[in-house]
């Protein structure tokens, strides 16, 4: 499995693996407790390997950010999501120091570390991050 794969769907908890697809949409399991379930194309879902968080430059993709966690709690879950606003902040600012702190909402850090605990305890490999990101800079370096 790897972050294009992991998808987050409105409205509902969690994260959700895409296991197929079918002519409406897709199929997907849960993450939380493994539940087949379909999606339809008309409900709004976001691939973690497309999402991006502001720095003040530029945007870092959440893998990087995922990453960034995964050194710095050694492989384990992070603080809880429900932690104090100004641990969150401060936690945030430890792994990502160039986040942009008007844009980027205790709120949206929050579901990044619920995320991110959500990964660990499911058992995602953050090596796949690292080799996504070769094969795009690879793309990249090819585009130029």
């Amino acid at each position: 499995m790897s972050l294009t794969k992991v998808i987050a769907i409105a409205g509902k908890p969690g994260l959700y693996e895409i296991l197929g697809q079918t002519k409406g949409g897709f199929i997907t399991t849960s993450l939380i407790d493994g539940k087949k379930a379909p999606v339809k194309n008309t409900q709004n879902v976001s691939v973690l390997s497309d999402i991006g968080i502001y720095t003040y430059e530029t945007e870092a993709p959440l893998g990087e950010v995922f990453l960034a966690l995964h050194e710095k709690f050694e492989g384990k879950e992070a603080i809880s999501h429900k932690a104090p606003n100004n641990e969150l902040a401060a936690l945030f600012s430890e792994v990502l120091p160039a986040y942009d702190e008007e844009r980027v909402y205790v709120s949206n850090i929050k579901k990044v570390i619920q995320w991110y605990n959500l990964l660990i305890t499911s058992g995602f490999d953050f090596e796949t991050i690292k080799e996504d990101i070769k094969k795009l800079e690879e793309a990249q370096n090819q585009a130029e």
